[in-house]
C-alpha cells in the first residue's frame, strides 16, 4: 500500500457561524489542496469534515498518516471516544447525545479502508502544512 501524508485544519468564526476547512494530500513528492466551507457550521463540524474531504479523495486502500491540530478529532480516534459513542447507541460516557453523528458515520467507513495514524500537532504552532490548512479554512469562511 502507498503511503498518504494529510493535514487538516478546520475554522469557524462565531461556532456556530461561517466556517471553513482545508486539507493537504501528499504522496511521492506531489500535494493536491482541498478546501471547503459551510454556513452556519460548527468548528468541530469542519474539523471532520477537513478529515472526511480528504479520505474520501483517495481511490485505494492506504496507509494514512493524519494530522490534525483537533483534539476532538484525535481524541476521539485514539482514545476510544467513537468505539464506545457506538457502543453506546451515539450517547456520551455523560448520557449526552453525541453532536455531529452524521459526519461520524460517514468516517467510519473511510476509516475501516485504510491503515489510520494519527497526530495531533499544535495549531498556529510551528508546522508549516498545519498553518496552510488553516489559511485555507479561514479563507472558505470568509466567503460567507
Amino acid at each position: 500500500m502507498k503511503t498518504v501524508t494529510i493535514y487538516t485544519d478546520g475554522a469557524c468564526s462565531g461556532n456556530p457561524g461561517p466556517g471553513g476547512w482545508g486539507a493537504i494530500l501528499e504522496w511521492n513528492g506531489v500535494e493536491k489542496e482541498l478546501s471547503g466551507g459551510e454556513n452556519p457550521t460548527t468548528n468541530n463540524r469542519m474539523e471532520l469534515l477537513a478529515v472526511i474531504s480528504a479520505l474520501e479523495k483517495l481511490n485505494q486502500s492506504c496507509i494514512v498518516e493524519l494530522y490534525s491540530d483537533s483534539k476532538y478529532v484525535i481524541d476521539a480516534l485514539t482514545k476510544g471516544w467513537l468505539t464506545s459513542w457506538i457502543k453506546n447507541g451515539w450517547r456520551k460516557a455523560d448520557k449526552k447525545p453525541v453532536l455531529n453523528v452524521d459526519l461520524w458515520q460517514r468516517l467510519l467507513p473511510l476509516l475501516e479502508k485504510h491503515e489510520m495514524h494519527y497526530h495531533w500537532v499544535k495549531g498556529h504552532a510551528e508546522n508549516e502544512k498545519n498553518n496552510r490548512c488553516d489559511q485555507m479554512a479561514v479563507a472558505e469562511s470568509k466567503k460567507f
